[in-house]
């Protein structure tokens, strides 16, 4: 074995990449929904995080409310908001074209981000410990407790969201929609319905995560650009594939924690689209996207 090796910090960098990734393929799911749904890239996503984060800030922190009351709220209340978006701003653009759904989304981005802002302020405010922070220690190989602790909140989430959309009646209807929504609608089943279901669950998906990461760092309104650091993830995994969000987080998260621990935090971002761009060359759908898929 090579002694001038650090062979610890190797999985060190490694475990902490791949944990670190969970979170970033459950922030891709919410993608992935808006776009399976509906086929429209969700660019307000963050601001969807952000929203959850505030809101559960405000209930649990500001207004005293227990956690079992104040996540509760918080959910219902981006859901709320996201059924009201589906209904007011995307319902109305059905059969426009792609770029104008685009700027319509990024038109929404803009406004939650200035009501949050005209709300709350910029400042930033500091997020209640929600996970435990005991780091694990695996023979020599320590991993921070909050990374691992949100790998396994991610994991839930996307699983119980897996499990929903294979098992349940709902689920079905949803993935009928979204692969076939003439004949959805000739069988019976309310692709509208469907359509807002499907909004409804990427904003709980987005809050869930916009509250784990505003208590991993901090909260402001700088939260809602977390999500386009995520974009190579969904590019990589494949706009329609949840499959393709877990196995594109993992590598994405390996591959920015071997880069800050190696190269540096500077070029951390940089190494990742990298990788992303050498492999869209080979499968321009991405490793799991279907090739109907349009390259943008």
């Amino acid at each position: 074995m090579n002694a001038g090796f650090d062979w610890i910090a190797l999985a060190e960098f490694s475990a902490i990449g791949l944990l670190s990734g969970g979170l970033l393929a459950l922030i891709a799911l919410g993608f992935v929904l808006i776009y399976k749904g509906t086929g429209v890239i969700n660019f307000a996503m963050g601001e969807f995080m952000m929203l959850g984060a505030y809101f559960f800030y405000t209930a649990h922190v500001m207004w005293g409310l227990p956690i079992w009351v104040a996540l509760p709220a918080t959910l219902a209340a981006v859901a709320g908001c996201a059924a009201l978006v589906e209904r007011a701003i995307l319902r109305p653009l059905a059969g426009q074209s792609v770029i104008s759904v685009l700027m319509a989304t990024i038109g929404l981005a803009s406004a939650l981000h200035g009501g949050v802002d005209a709300i709350w302020g910029g400042r930033n405010y500091e997020m209640p410990t929600l996970l435990p922070r005991q780091p694990l220690l695996i023979g020599d190989v320590l991993i921070p407790g909050k990374v691992l602790w949100s790998f396994l909140l991610a994991a839930v989430v996307i699983t119980a969201f897996t499990v929903y959309f294979r098992r349940s009646r709902t689920g079905v209807a949803m993935r009928a929609a979204a692969s076939d929504p003439v004949t959805a609608y000739v069988l019976g089943i309310d692709v509208r319905a469907m359509q807002r279901l499907t909004w409804i669950f990427a904003g709980l998906v987005g809050a869930i995560a916009g509250i784990v990461v505003a208590s991993m760092t901090s909260l402001s309104p700088a939260l809602g650009s977390a999500a386009l650091t995520v974009l190579a993830v969904i590019i990589l995994g494949g706009l329609d594939s949840i499959a393709g969000a877990i196995v594109a987080g993992l590598i994405v998260g390996l591959l920015e924690s071997l880069t800050a621990g190696y190269l540096g935090g500077k070029v951390r971002d940089i190494v990742p689209y990298v990788v992303v761009l050498v492999i869209l060359l080979i499968r321009p759908y991405g490793l799991f996207g279907t090739r109907q898929i349009e390259r943008l």
